[in-house]
């Protein structure tokens, strides 16, 4: 898998490249000798947990493999403002026409990373574990999954092959949860699949219908706290009476004000789909030394 993600993420770097250089950077070719050699620096503007450090070096080497690259800050350190990441040394055109879209990969993945680190700090001391969703961008949920973890916070489900997610829609279409959960089992019989199989409830109705089949999670989606509450009373009850575990995950609607109370319920996962799909990107420049 990481072979592939690696292939995945040369391909984006190819992708975006093309996209901004199109048949050539007009202004670098006509002001920038094609001589001239200096070094520049990165800089954070502002502070956070970087990530995707390696993927921005990749783009200065995918312009220009001769180009000398220095990382000096780690994914998964802290960072504050005004603070020097790497730098890199080499042809000054080269340089020019990496940089808006190695900053850009950049941005984009210390953002969802630092935002991670936000939730993760929040529910220190709980049981609870901050998850993303599959609100990604598209083509790169590699990357975005891989800046959760570095984070702090951890990955549900990749994709729809790696974990069965029973949802509103498919229980509104076949008429219940038990017969949902019923035709899963069915399915992986026939496939000799074996994986977790989770439901989504929005009601303690459904809930109640729910800690009645053999699911292993059941996800409460966009409840308040006192019904929260109430059904993580309900399955930890069942769970006593039949002595098995189904795991609580807590989704929708959920902030840095709330998290902090949604985990002290004694949830086991919170899932957070603004992690990925409207994170602010981190600040970032590239100065270069006097010429």
């Amino acid at each position: 898998m990481e072979r592939q993600w690696a292939k995945l993420t040369d391909t984006l770097i190819e992708t975006a490249l093309t996209e901004d250089l199109g048949s050539g950077d007009i202004t670098t070719n006509a002001t920038i000798a094609s001589s001239l050699e200096s070094t520049a620096y990165i800089f954070s503007k502002d502070s956070g947990v970087m990530a995707g450090i390696d993927v921005s070096m990749k783009v200065f080497h995918k312009v220009d493999n001769s180009l000398k690259t220095r990382v000096l800050l780690k994914d998964g350190e802290k960072f504050s403002n005004g603070q020097k990441i790497a730098e890199i040394t080499g042809s000054v055109a080269s340089i020019f026409k990496a940089e808006r879209t190695a900053l850009n990969f950049l941005g984009r993945i210390t953002g969802i990373a630092t935002l991670t680190a936000k939730y993760v700090d929040k529910v220190q001391g709980c049981h609870a574990k901050i998850l993303d969703t599959r609100k990604t961008m598209p083509t790169m949920r590699h990357l975005d999954k891989y800046a959760v973890r570095t984070g702090g916070g951890y990955n549900h489900r990749f994709g729809l092959y790696d974990r069965v997610l029973i949802k509103d829609n498919h229980i509104a279409v076949v008429g219940g949860i038990r017969i949902a959960v019923d035709r899963v089992l069915s399915h992986m019989k026939k496939c000799h699949k074996n994986t977790k199989i989770e439901v989504e409830c929005n009601s303690y109705d459904e809930v109640l219908e729910a800690v009645y089949t053999p699911v292993d999670i059941i996800m409460l989606d966009n409840m308040d706290l006192s019904e929260i509450e109430r059904t993580v009373k309900l399955i930890n009850e069942s769970n006593a009476e039949n002595e098995r575990t189904i795991r609580i995950e807590i989704s929708g609607n959920i902030n840095l004000d709330t998290v902090r109370a949604v985990a002290e319920t004694g949830v086991d996962y919170i899932s957070i789909g603004i992690l990925t799909h409207s994170v602010k990107n981190s600040d970032f420049t590239l100065l270069f030394d006097e010429i």
